[in-house]
């Protein structure tokens, strides 16, 4: 039951992280530490937006510096079997070649495989056998190779030069308002101003999954829909996956492509981390009131929206790598990267923030039908950003900032006022594709 206007007479109150240590514990000489209280804040502010129009007093905040370093830095604190992974594969990293240097990701097989063969080495190739092959190349024929083949490589600029290029940083994020169909019903708690709101995932590594798990600690049923041709590592979906369900489904089939319309049809969001144009090119019709929201790596950016991108590969191409770089005063240059994978995490919180406020809007009569988010515009917002000197020494999260189910230990949501999520990641496919 929703209580009455009058009794709405608390004002939002948001107590900060500490400054200093959250800096010590994601250091950079760029604002990470900003940036992510800045991100996170905007996902609270959203749920009070949602509170306030549905009648209900707001929640008081206490951003905790060791809950969202933790959060950020989840693959540094991930455990499987008590034991430290790592998400990042032998051939994904930062490569010198002629005329500058070059940073790759191939964490998935298909992509490791179109690296090496632009680079004419076996699919097989070491590392060393990887890095002479790049080494004899001009770092931007390496780019414009890999990018024709739909390998990733991108070479490391300076700010200067990504900024140089035309419409190089867009907004973080846009939106776009329409009438829209009401909610299916307004939040009715507090501590679940989500519950009801059915929000189909089709998104993958972590910008994305980050948005939707976000939602999902909110109390949406989120239902994650993955292809199997596209498998995702296991430690991937431990890490984003908690408090949502898990389908594959196939959109190249007819018969899945119909269900997947059918859980469109009855569907209150719609997030997509796929490239521009993914979604029409399968055939799904989405319909008139649906919140579509998007992340993508390079945005509306000429000449790179229709590249695919990840978030180390976008700090090398707007200069955050080599403004990240260490190497010490009168050694060959080295390119750096930020402590934690900010921009993935900081355009999930922006964007499940964006959805928030669309489905406040609702309640109003309206829909903020398309809201979008690229990681070069939030790497926009840290390049932009007041610069200061980074810790000489990086601190790690202390407190309950873990929590343990079977085999693996992961981070606790970013907000200090939820211990856990619903339930832990399932396994891909491990659920049917319907709602709850």
């Amino acid at each position: 039951m929703l209580a009455n206007a009058a009794s709405v007479t608390a004002m939002p109150i948001v107590s900060l992280p500490d400054d200093a240590r959250l800096r010590a514990l994601l250091p950079s000489s760029l604002d990470v530490a900003g940036l992510a209280t800045r991100s996170v804040s905007a996902y609270t502010d959203a749920v009070d937006d949602l509170l306030t129009a549905s009648k209900l007093p707001v929640r008081s905040w206490r951003l905790d510096a060791d809950r969202i370093a933790a959060s950020y830095g989840s693959d540094r604190v991930l455990r499987q079997h008590a034991e430290p992974v790592s998400m990042f594969a032998e051939l994904s990293g930062f490569f010198p070649a002629q005329q500058g240097w070059v940073r790759t990701h191939a964490n998935y097989p298909h992509h490791r495989e179109r690296l090496c063969a632009v680079l004419d080495v076996p699919p097989t190739a070491s590392r060393a056998t990887v890095a002479a092959a790049i080494a004899a190349l001009p770092a931007q024929h390496v780019e414009d190779a890999a990018f024709a083949a739909g390998a990733l490589a991108v070479r490391v600029r300076r700010p200067d030069e990504w900024r140089a290029q035309p419409d190089a940083v867009p907004e973080y994020a846009t939106t776009a308002l329409a009438p829209g169909r009401a909610l299916r019903r307004p939040a009715a708690d507090e501590s679940a101003p989500l519950s009801g709101i059915r929000v189909l995932d089709l998104t993958r590594v972590i910008a994305g999954p980050v948005a939707t798990r976000a939602l999902a600690l909110l109390g949406a049923d989120v239902l994650r829909v993955d292809s199997p041709n596209l498998p995702e590592p296991l430690l991937q979906q431990v890490d984003t996956g908690q408090g949502k369900r898990s389908a594959v489904l196939d959109a190249l089939h007819e018969d899945h492509r119909e269900t997947l319309d059918a859980l469109l049809e009855t569907a209150d969001v719609l997030v997509t981390g796929y490239r521009p144009g993914a979604i029409e090119r399968l055939g799904l019709t989405l319909p008139p009131g649906v919140v579509h929201a998007t992340v993508t790596a390079w945005g509306g950016t000429p000449g790179w929206n229709d590249r695919r991108g990840f978030d180390s590969l976008v700090q090398a191409a707007t200069g955050i790598s080599v403004l990240e770089s260490r190497s010490p005063a009168g050694q060959p240059f080295v390119p750096g990267a930020l402590p934690v994978q900010a921009l993935d995490h900081s355009a999930g919180y922006l964007l499940a923030s964006a959805v928030i406020r669309a489905l406040a809007a609702r309640l109003d009569g309206l829909a903020d039908t398309r809201v979008s988010v690229s990681l070069t515009g939030v790497a926009g917002l840290l390049l932009d950003a007041e610069r200061h000197t980074a810790p000489d020494a990086r601190l790690e999260p202390t407190g309950d900032v873990t929590v343990s189910h079977g085999d693996f230990t992961t981070a606790r949501p970013a907000l200090a006022e939820f211990d856990d999520y619903a339930w832990p990641a399932h396994p891909i496919g491990d659920d049917k594709p319907r709602w709850a």
